[in-house]
Parts: structure tokens; C-alpha cells; sequence
């Protein structure tokens, strides 16, 4: 039962993220008429368009959507966070409703160099960044290559699975058994499977190992598994020809000096908790939040926790919200 219910909530989550990213970006006022935001467009340079929603005035702070998601994954945040600061989410490379051109090489890093030529197109200067999942590991390759551009982050469980080769003596043991794992029962069957042009396989092996269930993906509704499937698309260019999880060097981790706040699922994935403990060890400015009523879409079943948490950080830190509307 306990699976049938998240496999029904991814199963939601995938449903919502693209009835979403179809239309225009929305926010209702309390009291007030229905907002409509157009979905805008950058040309970051290279041939790569990306599709972002920009709302509210004060300090930029950039949403970056995980995996088998996009911009929309935001949309209830968005209009939230716009009150008090300038929030943009925009859908990464390969994510709906891009079109960008498929090229060799694509990962976590390339997403962070994107990130940073959004960023400098825009004329944002130095941002916060948000991210969830493959999202925040986005955003930690950011702060890692572009620290100029970095003013604070906020990472929800990024997938940093390399740092599992690298826990202290007293975890080392377990951290190798779990990378190994991932590797033997996630990754290569997901490659074997995109390589060959089987979609449905691939995000099948990814769910059935995330859940611990062989049938998840089978559980899930035809509609919301047609979704799924589209919006899986970064997958086809990653597992072919680039690399699900790139390697970030432990004391490259160390060299980052912006402010950092982690958040983390008491129900999430086992293996995300020791990267974020790892994480926590490496920041020299970090500091972590576990939610203990939440798993890995913490955004998603606890929202007011997480903005609120994110609001008193950037409060702490000293980034102060703005004071008109940015409705």
C-alpha cells in the first residue's frame, strides 16, 4: 500500500507538470482576480532556446525542475514567492515545451552551463537558485564552475551520486554498495534500454528501482504514462550519449563559500540521505533541514514548509524581500 500510494504520486505529479507547462503560467490572488504570466523565451547562445516563466520584482531567485518534469513543477511556488522576490522558473534543455537540438555530451554540467548562460542573458547578475533533484544537482555544478554568479542556494536532494565513493571510513562501505547498486540496477538498465530506443523500459527500470518495485511503472495510468514518456525526452539524449550522474569532486564541494540550505525527505530514497549528509559535512556555509513528514517531492507534499523554510533562510542570510506587490 505504502508503494501503490507514491507511485500514485508521481503518477499526479507527471499529470499536473504537463496539463501546466501546456498553458499560459497562472497565479490566483487571494481576494483577487486570476494573474495570467505568458511563458517567455531566451536564446542562451548555440543554437538553445529555453522557455521560463519571470514574475515579482526584488533579488532573482531561479527554479530549476528535476527530472521527467519541467517549468511548470514551479507553478504553485511561483506566484508565492513573487510577493516578496523576482521568481523565475524556466524548463531545462530538453524539458517541455523546448525544442533545442540534440547534442552529444549532455549532463548535470551542461545543464549548469545553460543555467549560467540563462542567467547572464537575462542580466540577473548574482541569483539565488532553487533546485529539486537532478535540479539542485543542476545548480550545484553551477556553484561549482560559476561561483560569480552564485548569491545563495537552496538544493533539494541532488542526486550527487559520486559522493558515494567518497563517505568518511565509518560509511564507506555502505557508500560503494549503494553506488554499485545504482549503477547495476539503475543506470545500465536505463541505458541498455534508451540505447536501443525503448523509452518505456527505461523509465520503467528507473521507477522500479527509486520505488523498489518492479511494477510501478505499470501501475501508473495509460494517460500518465503517455506523459511521462514525453516528457522523458532529456533521457533519450543523457542515456545515449552522455552521463545520468557526472562525478563532482568532494573538495570542489568544499571550495563553495555561498550560503547553502539543504532540504531533505525523512521518507525519501535511501540513497539520497547519505549524499545529503555528505553534502551537509562538505559545505563550509551549509546548513540542512529535514522534513519529517515528506519524502523526495517534499515541494510537492509540503509546500508552505519549504517556502517558508527558504524564506526565513534568505531572511538569515540577509536577502531581504522586496516590499511592493510583484503581482
Amino acid at each position: 500500500m505504502k508503494i501503490l500510494r507514491s507511485v500514485l504520486l508521481a503518477t499526479q505529479l507527471c499529470t499536473w507538470n504537463v496539463a501546466y507547462a501546456q498553458q499560459a503560467f497562472y497565479s490566483t490572488v487571494v481576494g483577487g482576480p486570476q494573474v495570467q504570466r505568458t511563458i517567455q523565451t531566451a536564446n542562451i547562445g548555440n543554437g538553445f532556446v529555453l522557455h521560463y516563466v519571470d514574475q515579482g520584482k526584488g533579488t532573482p531567485v531561479i527554479f530549476v525542475h528535476g527530472s521527467l518534469s519541467d517549468g511548470g513543477y514551479w507553478a504553485d511556488q511561483i506566484p508565492r514567492f513573487a510577493e516578496h522576490y523576482r521568481a523565475i522558473a524556466y524548463s531545462r534543455r530538453y524539458n517541455y515545451p523546448n525544442s533545442n537540438p540534440a547534442r552529444a555530451g549532455y549532463s548535470a554540467v551542461v545543464d549548469a552551463e545553460d543555467l549560467a548562460a540563462f542567467i547572464r542573458t537575462l542580466h540577473l547578475g548574482k541569483v539565488v537558485v532553487i533546485g529539486h533533484s537532478y535540479g539542485a544537482l543542476t545548480a550545484l555544478f553551477l556553484a561549482v564552475n560559476h561561483k560569480e554568479l552564485v548569491r545563495a542556494l537552496v538544493l533539494a536532494e541532488p542526486p550527487a551520486i559520486s559522493l558515494l565513493e567518497h563517505l568518511p571510513r565509518d560509511r564507506a562501505q555502505t557508500g560503494e554498495a549503494m553506488f554499485q547498486d545504482i549503477q547495476r540496477r539503475m543506470v545500465a538498465p536505463m541505458q541498455q534500454a534508451f540505447r536501443r530506443g525503448d523509452r518505456d523500459a527505461g523509465i520503467g527500470a528507473f521507477m522500479a528501482y527509486v520505488f523498489n518495485d518492479p511494477h510501478a511503472w505499470d501501475q501508473m495510468t495509460k494517460p500518465a504514462r503517455d506523459e511521462t514518456l514525453r516528457d522523458a525526452h532529456e533521457w533519450d539524449v543523457m542515456m545515449t550519449t552522455g552521463t545520468l550522474f557526472p562525478d563532482i569532486e568532494p573538495r570542489a564541494i568544499q571550495k563553495i563559500t555561498a550560503p547553502v540550505l539543504l532540504l531533505s525527505g525523512a521518507k525519501s530514497y535511501p540513497f539520497l540521505a547519505p549524499i545529503s549528509e555528505e553534502l551537509a559535512r562538505l559545505l563550509p556555509n551549509g546548513e540542512k533541514i529535514i522534513l519529517p513528514d515528506a519524502g523526495h517531492q517534499m515541494w510537492y507534499q509540503a509546500p508552505d514548509v519549504c517556502r517558508k523554510d527558504v524564506e526565513t533562510f534568505l531572511g538569515r542570510i540577509g536577502i531581504q524581500p522586496s516590499t511592493g506587490s510583484g503581482l
